[in-house]
């Protein structure tokens, strides 16, 4: 596809407007869980799970019916901390960009100010290589689990700032993060900074990757959570934070959004079997939403695998109950989140995302006409609220079918179909996606 300059777009999305900047800056609380689509929040449909947690957070602000990730974690994570999308940073699985590292989201926030904490999953590196990256990208302090280390969840292995990781023996580690983050912004909070508080979850993965050995089960059970526990023990852990912003006083202050990775797991680990981690049992993720069973997506291009819940919740300037159709993909992080702390952004690096904060304060101006989405092999989709269009050329309308059945005529006789084939093309020319 041919390239055409999107240096101008990229001028347009990110000059921060003085008249939609807030008066005050205020406390963001970033909450993304693990493998969780839309498919098991309440507020969202879901049938099989209870999340009054995120089902009031929702009652109380808006719910995003058209919030897109890639299809897997690492993708996401990239194109949230950076605003750019994967194919552009050149990367491999599991690394972050040297020179990505002084101009991430989280060093927009310090420039700006704030104190910045993560907990949680990391995913940007092997720290046990290189224990200091999450300071260098921008986070004051971080408390994480070491990826293809150890434990996330009974007896996590943990890494701190300044100090060696370890073992905490006897911990749960959701527990931990979510503590961790209480107390940071409770600190934050007492010394009069606003905080960029990033909670990217341990749950609701499952419970390890591709480690040698056998980690904790569950205290006096043979196996791991199953999903469903999971899904109830994330709704509570989002609980305890909103329960520390009460505390505190800031709930009026604090911009609290929650968010998935990308879509449903397809399964998840209950016991170890065989020798040293090369068996498991499993159990097969199907959810009901809305009256339908939907198996787990995670890993594809279609909705169960990219479309991912959105809440945000902030008392006195998001109109409770509301429900916004605007588009959001996962390069809008860095750009919202720099409007919300009254931050620039370099107009001469180009960025992909487009702030969706006018969205959720109820303010007028220009919104995204279409996002985006990638996996490996070439594969890509730019899609609005009705139309897809992926890089191969097939196009669906997905008002009539949702579940990608069978695709357009390569040249549809429709001339909505045309219309917007012609426009997604368009997109697709300007990404330069290869």
């Amino acid at each position: 596809m041919k390239f055409q300059a999107f240096v101008p777009f990229a001028l347009q999305v990110f000059s921060l407007l003085a008249a939609g900047a807030p008066a005050q800056k205020p406390n963001v609380l970033l909450i993304m869980a693990d493998d969780v689509g839309l498919e098991p929040i309440g507020c969202y449909g879901g049938e099989s799970f209870e999340t009054p947690q995120l089902d009031a957070l929702a009652k109380n602000g808006m719910r995003f019916e058209h919030c897109y990730s890639m299809p897997v974690c690492h993708p996401s994570r990239l194109a949230l901390m950076t605003g750019r999308y994967p194919f552009r940073l050149k990367t491999g699985w599991g690394g972050f960009p040297k020179k990505e590292e002084d101009r991430s989201i989280a060093r927009i926030m310090q420039g700006a100010g704030y104190a910045t904490a993560v907990a949680g999953k990391w995913q940007m590196t092997l720290l046990k290589k290189d224990p200091g990256q999450p300071g260098r990208v921008g986070f004051d302090e971080w408390l994480l689990f070491g990826w293809h280390e150890g434990a996330r969840f009974h007896d996590p292995f943990l890494y701190r700032r300044y100090k060696p990781p370890r073992t905490e023996k006897g911990s749960y580690g959701p527990d931990l993060y979510a503590e961790f983050l209480s107390a940071f912004m409770e600190k934050a909070h007492r010394r009069g900074k606003p905080f960029f508080a990033y909670f990217p979850m341990a749950l609701a993965h499952d419970v390890t990757d591709d480690l040698k050995w056998q980690v904790p089960y569950l205290p006096g059970k043979d196996r791991w959570m199953n999903y469903g526990e999971m899904i109830a023990s994330m709704d509570s852990t989002v609980g305890k934070l909103v329960a520390t912003l009460d505390r505190l006083g800031i709930r009026r202050d604090t911009a609290l959004i929650f968010t998935g990775d990308n879509g449903t797991a397809s399964r998840s680990k209950l016991r170890h079997l065989g020798k040293k981690g090369s068996k498991y049992e499993y159990e097969k993720v199907v959810v009901t939403r809305k009256g339908e069973n939907i198996p787990g997506g995670k890993g594809s291009l279609r909705d169960a695998g990219t479309r991912v819940p959105l809440i945000v919740n902030w008392p006195g300037t998001v109109k409770e109950g509301s429900v916004s159709r605007d588009l959001v993909d996962f390069s809008d992080w860095l750009p919202t989140l720099a409007e919300l702390a009254g931050a620039k952004t370099d107009p001469k690096r180009p960025l992909d995302g487009r702030s969706f904060a006018r969205s959720f304060r109820g303010l007028e101006g220009p919104r995204r006409n279409h996002a985006f989405s990638q996996s490996r092999g070439g594969k890509a989709f730019v899609r609005d609220q009705r139309w897809k269009l992926y890089a191969n050329g097939k196009l669906f309308d997905l008002k009539q079918d949702p579940a990608e059945k069978k695709a357009l005529p390569d040249e549809p006789a429709d001339k909505q179909a045309q219309s917007a084939k012609a426009r997604l093309t368009r997109a697709f020319d300007k990404l330069n996606f290869k």
